[in-house]
C-alpha cells in the first residue's frame, strides 16, 4: 500500500471510504514493513506483514495469518495477479474449507487490474516474459481464476480482453464492477501557483499535459515525436501550447526522452519566445501541484500502448480537462461516446492526427469538450457509483 506505487494501491484507497458509506468495513493486508510512515495515515486498518522476497514476492507470514483470520471476513478480494499472494489465498481458503468445523468462510474474488491484458503477451519487447507467463499460467495462475468465486473487472473492455491470452480460462463468473476516483478538491490559485513553481519557464502560456510514469508502455516517445512534427507544420509565428511531461524523471528511459527532446530542439528555459514549441519536464507532481497541472491544462494526453483504466485519465476528466488518448486505454469507448476527448490508434500517425485535430479547434469548441469531460466523469468514473456496483457484486 505504499502510496508511491499508485495503480491498484491508489484504487483501493479511493474505493474503501466510499464502500464504508454503504455500510461495509474493509481491512487491507499489505506486504509492507510494519513500521512504515504511511499506513497509519490510511482511514482503515492495514495489516503489514513485512516485505515479500524475490520477484514472486513470497511471504511466509501471509498464509498462516490468513488461515487464522479468514473467518473474520465475509469477502476477500485478491488485487492483482502473478504474485505469491494470489495462489496463497486460494490454497489457504481451500485448506480451511476442508476442515471448516462449521465456520463460515469468506467468498474470494480475484481482481486482475488489467494484468490479463493480451498486450503483455503480444508486445515484442516482452517475448521472454510472455513465455514465462504462459508456463506460470499453466502450472499455477489459472487456478486463481477458476477457483475464485468470481473475477472482478474495472470496465467491460478489460473483461473481454482477459478472455483472450490464456487457456484454460474458466472463471465461475465475470463481473464488471467499474472503477472510480473521488471528486478532486476545487481549483484554487494556490494549486496553480504550486504547479507553476515546478516549471517556472512555462510562465503563463497554455500547455498540454502528460502525467504518468515515463515508460515505453505509455507511448511517451510517440507523443514527443508527434508534438515535434505537428507543431513544426503550423504556420510561422503561431503560438502553440507547450507539452508538460510530469512524472518521475530519473530513470534511464526518462533520460533517453530528455535526450530526444534536446535532439528535436524542443528544450525551453523560458528565456525565448514563450509561444514556440517546447517540452518541459517537471518530475513527479503531488498534492496542489498535481491538481494545478490538471486544472490548468488545455488537454491531457496519453497515447498509451496498454492502459487498463488510467486513474490519471479519470482525474483529468474530473478536473474538466479533455483527454487525448489512444484506443488502448480501456475506458476510451465511454470517453469517445461522451465527446469528452479524442481517441486514436497508439501509433505515431494516430498521435499526430489527434494533436492536429485538437490544435485546429476553436476555443469555443474546446470549452464544449471541457464541459463534456466533467459530465463523463460524473456519469462513469465517480467513486460513489463504482463503490455501489462493487458492493452489489460482492454480495
Amino acid at each position: 500500500m505504499n502510496p508511491s506505487y499508485g495503480g491498484p494501491c491508489q484504487g483501493v484507497r479511493n474505493l474503501i471510504p466510499a464502500m464504508d458509506q454503504l455500510g461495509s468495513q474493509s481491512e487491507v493486508i499489505s506486504f509492507d514493513e510494519p513500521n512504515n510512515d504511511f499506513s497509519s495515515l490510511d482511514p482503515f486498518p492495514v495489516h503489514c506483514l513485512g516485505p515479500g522476497k524475490g520477484p514472486w514476492s513470497y511471504n511466509g507470514a501471509y498464509r498462516p495469518w490468513l488461515e487464522r483470520n479468514a473467518s473474520n471476513y465475509d469477502v476477500i478480494v485478491i488485487h492483482g495477479d502473478w504474485l505469491y499472494q494470489s495462489i496463497a489465498t486460494i490454497k489457504a481458503i481451500q485448506s480451511l474449507r476442508k476442515q471448516a468445523d462449521g465456520k463460515t468462510l469468506p467468498k474470494v474474488f480475484a481482481m486482475p487490474h488489467g494484468m490479463l491484458d493480451p498486450w503483455f503477451q503480444r508486445d515484442p519487447s516482452r517475448r521472454l516474459k510472455a513465455i514465462r507467463n504462459w508456463v506460470y499460467w499453466k502450472l499455477i495462475e489459472h487456478r486463481v481464476i477458476s477457483d475464485s468465486d468470481g473475477v472482478l473487472f474495472t470496465c467491460h473492455r478489460e473483461l473481454e480482453l482477459a478472455r483472450i491470452p490464456f487457456r484454460p480460462y474458466r472463471p465461475k463468473c465475470e463481473i464488471d464492477v467499474g472503477y472510480g476516483i473521488p471528486k478532486p478538491p476545487d481549483s484554487t490559485w494556490e494549486m496553480d501557483a504550486a504547479f507553476r513553481k515546478r516549471c517556472p519557464q512555462l510562465k503563463d502560456r497554455q500547455y498540454l499535459l502528460y502525467l504518468s510514469r515515463i515508460d515505453p508502455k505509455k507511448g511517451i516517445d510517440l507523443l514527443i515525436r508527434a508534438y515535434a512534427k505537428v507543431t513544426s507544420g503550423l504556420e510561422p509565428g503561431r503560438s502553440v501550447p507547450a507539452l508538460v511531461v510530469a512524472g518521475p524523471d530519473d530513470s534511464y528511459y526518462a533520460k533517453q526522452m530528455k535526450a530526444l527532446v534536446a535532439e528535436l530542439g524542443l528544450q525551453h528555459d523560458g528565456s525565448t519566445d514563450s509561444g514556440q514549441p517546447a517540452v518541459i519536464f517537471t518530475g513527479m507532481l503531488k498534492g496542489d501541484a498535481k491538481w494545478g497541472a490538471f486544472y490548468g491544462c488545455q488537454a491531457f494526453v496519453l497515447p498509451s500502448h496498454q492502459e487498463n483504466f488510467g486513474i490519471a485519465v479519470a482525474e483529468a476528466l474530473a478536473c474538466g480537462a479533455p483527454v487525448l488518448i489512444s484506443d488502448q486505454v480501456n475506458i476510451c469507448v465511454e470517453i469517445k461516446n461522451a465527446r469528452a476527448g479524442m481517441v486514436s490508434a497508439d501509433t505515431f500517425d494516430g498521435t499526430c492526427q489527434t494533436l492536429e485535430r485538437w490544435l485546429g479547434l476553436l476555443p469555443t469548441v474546446r470549452e464544449k469538450y471541457s464541459d463534456a469531460a466533467t459530465a463523463c466523469y460524473e456519469q462513469h468514473f465517480a467513486v460513489d457509483r463504482a463503490a455501489a456496483k462493487f458492493y452489489e457484486a460482492i454480495q
